[in-house]
């Protein structure tokens, strides 16, 4: 079982080169601030280790999925995902076993109709911190492990 990353982008547009910011449209970071859920295969890290010094990601887990999808995720139209909407799109009896399928890889969150595949954060409370530095050396960007899960808590 490959585990699910969950990509945050860290700083904005200005002075992006073209290959970065190629990478970052492929990836659905688009613009600071948001999320995407990502499955941890070879390509998909290649492409997280090429724009490093623009995101963070890390293993996010099951808790912290529920609450990002029931808070942040929304549908075609700005419409939140409720309970009853999982209920009659989808074989599914609400979100939290919905979340569980996701967590498990049994289903795709990007390939899901009408679900926008990124999630619009708050700045995190008590601001970034080093945003020039990787996360080893005591900044944000690049590869953070389970710490994602504290960081999309305070965006969320």
């Amino acid at each position: 079982m490959q585990t699910l990353y969950a990509a945050v982008r860290v700083k904005g547009k200005i002075g992006v080169r073209r290959e970065i910011r190629l990478t970052l449209d492929l990836l659905r970071l688009t613009r600071a601030n948001h999320c995407i859920l990502i499955q941890a295969n070879d390509t998909n890290k290649g492409m997280l280790q090429k724009v490093k010094d623009y995101i963070t990601w890390g293993e996010i887990n099951k808790e912290t999925l529920n609450k990002l999808v029931r808070e942040r995720g929304r549908l075609m139209g700005d419409k939140p995902i409720t309970d009853d909407w999982v209920k009659t799109h989808m074989p599914f009896q609400g979100i939290d076993p919905w979340v569980e399928a996701i967590a498990e890889e049994k289903v795709k969150y990007k390939e899901l109709p009408d679900v926008k595949p990124v999630f619009r954060l708050h700045p995190p409370r008590k601001g970034w911190g080093h945003t020039k530095r990787s996360f080893k050396e005591g900044g944000v960007l690049g590869y953070r492990g389970k710490e994602i899960n504290k960081l999309i808590e305070r965006m969320i």
